[in-house]
């Protein structure tokens, strides 16, 4: 041990001798820079440009490979592809040092923003050692230009969240107001929730028309009957929800009520189909005649404002963010005038298209004959099905099923599907063709419902899947778990998550809710989005006392609305969407929430 200790010794001096007597001192002394001398960021608006510049202490590299991020904070999360600078090879890695410039152009982000936004640059690196920093952000604020009229209605119009767009009815003037509600209503008019209204409409047309051909007029009349009484009960429902929370839609959905309105849409079907004629008694009519000249012949005028106003309530019960925007405006402000102004004004526009179903139908229907008939008769069948189609709401899904392949069974054996071949011939025989197609849908439908499946899109899912009978079970209990819930249970499960939490406020007689179920939610992207959140899903369709009471506290007007709370548990209302979302927008939504 003693001769080791003077082998060390006699190194120790030659080390000194030969000048390397610093080297342990200078170890000693060497240190790291500090964040702020690493990195030095800034970034300046020299016109249509913003120069940023990023400087970089000594021996501080960064690696050119997405270590480095520009992004919009505010108003909204925006990422942006920004032209890099050349890097250089050290050790095998694409590297920047000194200095990294990069300009971007204030187009490529007024393009994707309005007014004022934050932009925020975020940056990792190393020194040669091998050290690396934590990632280093900073953020600049810029005075963005004033978006126009026409910007701000194409922002607007892609906005599901209903909380901004109640804040444009206490911003912006009227005009804006109007302009951007009858275009909302353009919008909506392309929404499941309005198609059923047609066929409602133009077998009204066609009842009406008798033996003969209506005129356009008549027609047009017809339709401004139907949409106004649809507009007015829209405001109303609107007004009323916002003043005292009562969801009248709501309430309409009630057993009874839709079948009372399905037995009217099965008594309009015989009706077309010439069993009997629908009309109010002779000395009525007379009376609405005179008041109303031709229009209000054979009580027209009565018999379509009324159906108008039942096909609001009943036939579209869905809520899109414009409705929810107006009743939350109602809510804040009590403003009901602006409110329902913007209501009626957004539900004439979804009556667009039925007015020109209304000059279509004066103008392009057949003349009175064997077309006119087969007419009668094709939109009587629509009436049975949107008779199925209520009934489907408070039905069994086995009885509903079968309901829908006797519809189709029935359209082919009146159409002639098993009549000779022979016996048809040119156009006949492609008619012939369509019956046979309806009878094997029908056929279809009618196995599928007996197998158990529910799905008129996949009638013989239980025949390719396994465990045909559990699956039934499990379904029947999973619905089952999806109602009953108070404000109180759901805290509960949002506290005990330890993700964000993503709730969905849906029933089964929303058209939009479904949509979700089919097409967004089980989506890929947004599936693989989904794995950062804990899922709850709520069922409103009995509309409970509870049902109404999570509605209220959360300030909701309806179904579909999908709400959101962060890991912290608190309520993220300035994330919520209402109305049905497009699969990659709820991904993009999903993922800025998980970040």
């Amino acid at each position: 041990m003693g001769n080791m200790i003077k082998k060390l010794l006699i190194l120790t001096l030659l080390l000194n001798t030969l000048g390397f007597g610093g080297f342990t001192s200078a170890l000693k002394k060497q240190k790291f820079l500090t964040p702020e001398e690493a990195f030095q960021i800034t970034a300046v608006q020299n016109g249509d440009m913003i120069e940023t510049k990023v400087t970089l202490g000594e021996k501080i590299h960064v690696y050119d490979d997405k270590t480095m991020h520009y992004r919009i904070t505010s108003p909204e999360k925006v990422e942006l592809d920004v032209k890099r600078p050349a890097s250089h090879e050290v050790d095998g890695d694409m590297v920047f040092d000194k200095e990294i410039l990069i300009n971007i152009p204030m187009k490529d982000i007024t393009s994707k923003v309005s007014g004022d936004f934050t932009l925020e640059i975020e940056v990792l690196g190393c020194n040669e050692r091998g050290i690396c920093y934590q990632p280093i952000v900073k953020s600049f604020d810029f005075k963005g230009k004033e978006a126009g009229v026409f910007d701000k209605i194409s922002s607007l119009t892609q906005e599901g969240n209903t909380a901004k767009i109640a804040d444009v009815l206490g911003s912006e003037s009227s005009f804006f107001i109007i302009l951007l509600f009858f275009i909302f209503g353009l919008l909506l008019a392309l929404t499941p929730c309005v198609f059923p209204m047609i066929p409602i409409l133009s077998s009204i047309i066609v009842s009406q028309s008798g033996e003969g051909k209506p005129s356009v007029s008549k027609a047009f009349f017809t339709s401004l009957v139907y949409v106004v009484s649809m507009a007015l009960t829209y405001t109303v429902v609107g007004v009323v929800a916002g003043l005292l929370g009562a969801d009248i839609q709501a309430a309409m959905q009630n057993p009874w009520v839709l079948t009372v309105f399905a037995a009217m849409f099965v008594a309009l079907a015989y009706s077309l189909f010439g069993y009997y004629e629908i009309g109010l008694p002779a000395s009525w009519q007379s009376k609405i005649s005179k008041a109303s000249d031709e229009a209000g012949q054979k009580g027209g005028i009565v018999g379509t404002a009324i159906m108008g106003l039942l096909s609001a309530l009943i036939v579209g019960p869905c809520v899109a963010p414009p409705l929810g925007g107006a009743v939350l405006f109602i809510s804040h402000t009590g403003d009901a005038l602006l409110g329902g102004t913007a209501l009626f004004v957004m539900s004439m526009g979804m009556g667009v298209p039925l007015l020109l179903v209304g000059i279509g139908a004066g103008k392009f229907m057949p003349k009175p004959g064997g077309w006119m008939t087969a007419v009668s008769q094709v939109f009587g069948v629509m009436m049975l099905g949107l008779a199925i189609f209520m009934l489907g709401r408070i039905l069994p899904d086995m009885i509903t099923m079968i309901l829908w392949a006797l519809l189709f069974i029935g359209s082919a054996l009146y159409m002639g599907v098993f009549n000779p071949s022979a016996a048809s011939k040119g156009a006949k025989k492609l008619f012939q063709l369509l019956a046979v197609v309806l009878m094997i849908y029908g056929a279809s439908l009618f196995v599928g419902a007996l197998s158990g499946s529910s799905s008129m899109l996949k009638p013989f899912e239980k025949f390719t899947q396994p465990g045909v009978a559990g699956a039934v079970t499990v379904s029947e209990k999973e619905k089952a778990s999806h109602r009953g819930y108070s404000v109180a249970r759901l805290m509960e499960e949002v506290k005990a998550s330890d993700k964000p939490v993503v709730v969905d406020f849906g029933k089964e007689s929303c058209t939009a809710c479904t949509e979700l179920e089919l097409i967004t939610f089980p989506d890929p992207k947004v599936q693989e989005q989904l794995k950062n959140f804990t899922f709850i899903k709520i069922d409103l369709t009995d509309n409970t006392e509870d049902d109404k009471a999570l509605l209220k506290h959360f300030e909701l007007f309806g179904t579909p609305n999908i709400i959101f709370f962060g890991t912290d548990n608190k309520y993220m209302p300035e994330k919520s969407l209402t109305g049905f979302i497009k699969p990659e927008v709820f991904a993009e939504h999903l993922k800025s929430i998980s970040k």
